[in-house]
């Protein structure tokens, strides 16, 4: 009986300090409120965007992501559709504002960046993970630095994903893929707004 209950205490303490992969919230949760500060220094607050309609919440990388940069891109050549629609496009990353003023040159991007002070936005939203300390590595060794890019953000990065809240801030549309390859189209994005 002490094997066993020995066994269930290993095997349940060894799961609390696993970290957890993230999951993304679910279609028909209700968003958690947020508030920061764009490239522009601008306050920007998720409760009073939503007086005005719906939000496009857009997690990225960073802008050394490829993927990322042609995503943020794409929508910035299809903003007057997602403003036409009554929308909201609004983008966050865990890269510190010099990094994010990168990203918009690189995409030409009009609507508002937020950087996740201490990963607050992207923990609420359930997208952030650690890069395991072997991918760090690999990226160290190529020339990518997070810790010098993310500043207090340290290796972390969220999930790609994308979310569609509507006024009562109900999550109406979610798009979350581990593989950061992976984006979903404009066309899809509009078609759910």
């Amino acid at each position: 009986m002490k094997n066993i209950l020995l066994f269930v205490f290993m095997f349940c303490s060894i799961g609390l300090f696993a970290q957890e992969a993230p999951e993304g919230l679910f279609i028909g949760s209700k968003a958690p409120d947020f508030k920061g500060k764009d490239q522009n220094d601008k306050d920007i607050k998720l409760k009073d965007l939503l007086k005005k309609g719906k939000v496009v919440l857009v997690f990225y990388r960073g802008q050394w992501c490829p993927y990322c940069n042609k995503q943020l891109a794409a929508l910035q050549d299809s903003l007057q559709l997602i403003i036409d629609k009554g929308a909201t496009l609004l983008a966050v990353s865990p890269e510190k504002i010099e990094m994010i003023d990168k990203t918009v040159e690189k995409t030409k991007a009009e609507y508002s960046i937020l950087h996740d002070k201490d990963l607050k936005i992207m923990k609420g939203y359930d997208v952030d993970f650690e890069v395991p300390e072997n991918t760090v590595t690999r990226y160290r060794n190529s020339g990518l630095d997070l810790e010098k890019l993310n500043g207090e953000n340290g290796t972390n990065l969220p999930v790609p994903a994308v979310y569609i809240i509507d006024k009562e801030s109900t999550i109406t549309y979610r798009f979350f893929d581990k593989d950061y390859k992976k984006r979903p189209s404009v066309k899809e994005i509009l078609g759910n707004l």
